[in-house]
């Protein structure tokens, strides 16, 4: 019988993960010593070593179905950019991306996910989409024994079919070789419109104009009231500052305000290919060529790296710092 306090120790040891240590104790009839060896031999202590570097690049990657009503948008990091742009890093993501889509997961991880949750909700617990053999954890850690680096699954979001009576249609879109990533939803009548070549271009439109323009809201009625409340705020500090009369403050801010409601809702928006429209209005013209009602369902947005902490050494520092070891 493997006690937890050995599986912790074990953990302390080796910071490889609870599971992986409950394993390699069980494999090892309990011998410590040897259960650490057959954590080096199978990367996951490697992999703890690496545990505290910071992983800050990366890369954002999509899958969508083939049936197109199924997708999800990753965001998976290492620690340089020379392995994000390697294509077995690539298609490594493209592989988390397709077990999201498929196995639904809720949480990355038994962090992220809180006391109580079930292991079948959190991805890193789940058996891996491509090999039931494994768990996405183990994947991640073998990847680290064969990459050299740390890697970690930052996020997730993941669309599917919604039976509402509506017919959804799922793109999306990679800007600069994973550096920003889209994700879009669409909702038509039918499946005769939403297959057509123009209606599949219209949904990769959308999601091109999302990477471009980073809206925070599909509609005004999406806005956090907390947003409006400190925008108010500091546009009111704004014009005090500028010297403007109090009695007049109030209305120019009400008028900064609706601009900005404007600039940061996606169907307010002008559109990139065509400035003189907005995307509402962009959204409107296909219903009416395609004859039947269009609406954007939701959206997602994710920009590789974003509010991480990135490497403050350099290429030189870090020869200096592997020359004095």
């Amino acid at each position: 019988m493997i006690s937890a306090a050995d599986v912790k120790t074990l953990r302390e040891i080796t910071g490889a993960g609870m599971m992986d240590c409950k394993k390699a104790l069980q494999e090892a009839d309990g011998d410590m010593e040897k259960a650490q060896e057959l954590l080096r031999e199978k990367g996951l202590a490697a992999a703890a070593k690496k545990a505290g570097r910071i992983a800050a690049e990366g890369v954002v990657e999509s899958y969508i179905a083939e049936d197109g009503k199924t997708g999800a948008l990753v965001e998976v990091n290492c620690e340089t950019d020379f392995v994000a742009n390697t294509p077995e890093f690539k298609e490594f993501v493209k592989d988390i991306a397709r077990h999201v889509a498929e196995k639904e997961p809720a949480f990355v991880s038994e962090e992220e996910a809180g006391p109580g949750a079930s292991k079948e909700t959190i991805l890193l617990e789940q058996p891996f989409a491509g090999n039931s053999e494994m768990t996405v954890q183990e994947l991640v850690s073998e990847k680290v024994g064969k990459i050299g680096e740390k890697i970690s699954v930052r996020r997730f979001t993941r669309f599917g079919p919604e039976d509402d009576g509506k017919t959804q249609v799922i793109d999306s879109y990679i800007h600069g070789g994973g550096k920003i990533g889209v994700m879009v939803e669409v909702e038509c009548d039918s499946d005769a419109a939403a297959s057509t070549p123009e209606f599949k271009q219209f949904v990769r439109d959308l999601a091109m104009h999302i990477a471009a323009t980073n809206p925070m809201y599909l509609g005004e009625e999406d806005i956090d009231p907390a947003v409006i409340e400190k925008e108010r705020e500091i546009l009111t500090v704004q014009a005090q500052n500028e010297g403007k009369p109090e009695n007049i403050i109030g209305k120019m801010v009400d008028g900064r305000i609706k601009k900005f409601k404007k600039e940061i809702c996606l169907v307010d928006q002008p559109f990139v290919k065509d400035p003189d429209i907005t995307i509402q209005e962009f959204v409107n013209n296909q219903s009416k060529k395609s004859g039947e009602d269009v609406s954007i369902r939701r959206f997602v947005r994710y920009e590789m790296g974003e509010g991480l902490e990135k490497r403050k050494d350099d290429f030189a520092q870090e020869v200096a710092a592997q020359a004095g070891k």
